[in-house]
């Protein structure tokens, strides 16, 4: 990947810039993009919005990515936009040392799909760091910053300040900054651009944050500090405290959008309306009962804690057993570790990526933190699921309810299995 704003800037030109037809808000972190812009998407859904939202990677379709009004876009609409892209993008890459990228793309017929549509507000989420990433041409009103972590090092750097250095680039002139909590490392360069910029900024802990939480039937139910005031009994039918903070961001960022502040308080019943529509397949999804089969998507020791960390507060397992396949250029060891305490065996395999640790290395890796009799090897996901089911219901003393199979260390992985799994 070259990163060059020109390339889909000239794209856009082209197009007209349909991302100027409708305000943004504009999310970049290491976890929790996903789950907090759906958040957003559904809050402002509850506020009678048109939305649009970009997100990525993708769990069975490339359609996904682009939503309308909380669903992906048809394929009749999604055929009719590429069409019109098409002959475009074909002309930026013959004038251009390098052609446009599957990001570049997907991004502008994501820009366009919402100018077509037309959206109120679109709610778009960086694909890698900020700064260089295709979608920091929207300059947009709100931005928001998610917890920073190590990822993509190959790309943003070895350490959390540049990290957050490349991510600090979403963060333009005048806008409001909505920042979970972040390291001191980490936060360092979003306030140095806050100033260089006169941008403003509101931070979990500070401004808005999570006073409670309770673990409820289907999720869990909340008392946010917003910017505006207190909203109580938000009930979220998802798994964590991470998703609680996710929350706590979402509302902020809402806020922020609508104008909410110190004298005036979004209405309570909608925001409750959208949090409990909010939905995020693939971060600690019930697929299957009996045995119950969670899939979370955790591929970094940052997410994976906090997987390991709800499966302790929220589930009380007799029997645990993971499936695990990974990318091999993802922090295996620092996963493998973080999951060891919480599952009583393991089976290794791999996911359909090209980029897919082989199962022979992962084993091995594997058996240095479980030892080598709490370690399966499956060569493809559907033995690996099915001995996972086999291993979990083993126990003949375990109520079938009170057993489990968690599948994890890749989006790619929860895809391949929601694909077998889901109906």
């Amino acid at each position: 990947m070259v990163f060059d704003l020109g390339r889909i800037e000239q794209l856009l030109d082209l197009l007209g810039s349909p991302q100027r037809a409708y305000p943004s808000i504009h999310l970049t972190g290491t976890n929790g993009k996903t789950s907090t812009a759906r958040m957003i998407d559904s809050v402002l859904r509850a506020f009678g919005l048109h939305t649009g939202r970009y997100t990525s990677p993708h769990l069975e379709t490339v359609r996904e990515r682009i939503s309308l009004d909380g669903e992906p876009v048809s394929e009749a609409r999604f055929v009719a936009t590429y069409r019109e892209v098409q002959p475009l993008a074909e002309l930026v890459d013959q004038r251009a040392a390098e052609p446009l990228t599957y990001f570049d793309v997907t991004t502008a017929l994501a820009f366009a799909t919402f100018a077509d549509a037309p959206v109120d507000v679109a709610v778009i989420e960086v694909g890698l760091g900020g700064a260089d990433d295709s979608t920091n041409v929207l300059g947009a009103g709100v931005a928001v910053i998610t917890p920073i972590g190590l990822d993509h090092t190959e790309f943003l750097g070895d350490t959390i300040e540049d990290i957050a250095l490349a991510k600090s680039g979403i963060i333009h002139k005048g806008a409001t900054v909505i920042s979970a909590a972040q390291t001191e490392e980490a936060a360092r360069p979003l306030l140095e651009r806050v100033a260089e910029v006169g941008a403003t900024i509101a931070r979990e802990g500070s401004e808005f944050g999570v006073v409670r939480r309770a673990v409820a039937v289907g999720g869990q139910v909340l008392t946010i500090q917003g910017l505006g005031g207190i909203y109580d009994e938000i009930f979220i039918p998802l798994h964590g405290a991470h998703q609680a903070q996710n929350a706590a961001v979402a509302l902020a960022a809402v806020e922020a959008f609508l104008g909410a502040g110190a004298n005036r308080q979004l209405d309570i019943e909608a925001v409750r309306e959208g949090f409990a529509g909010a939905s995020s397949p693939g971060r600690l999804e019930r697929v299957r009962s009996a045995p119950t089969i969670l899939l979370d998507g955790a591929h970094n020791p940052h997410g994976m804690a906090a997987t390991v960390n709800a499966l302790q507060e929220e589930f009380a397992f007799s029997r645990l057993v993971a499936v695990v396949a990974v990318l091999g250029d993802k922090d295996v060891a620092g996963l493998l570790e973080l999951l060891e305490p919480v599952v009583d065996q393991v089976v290794v395999t791999r996911n359909t990526s090209p980029r897919a640790m082989p199962v022979a290395e992962l084993a091995a890796l594997a058996e240095e933190f479980f030892g080598p009799e709490r370690v399966e090897t499956a060569e493809d996901m559907p033995d690996a699921i099915e001995a996972a089911v086999a291993l979990a219901e083993s126990d003949s003393d375990a109520e079938l309810s009170g057993v489990g199979v968690l599948v994890t260390g890749s989006v790619v992985t929860v895809a391949d299995a929601r694909r077998l799994l889901k109906r």
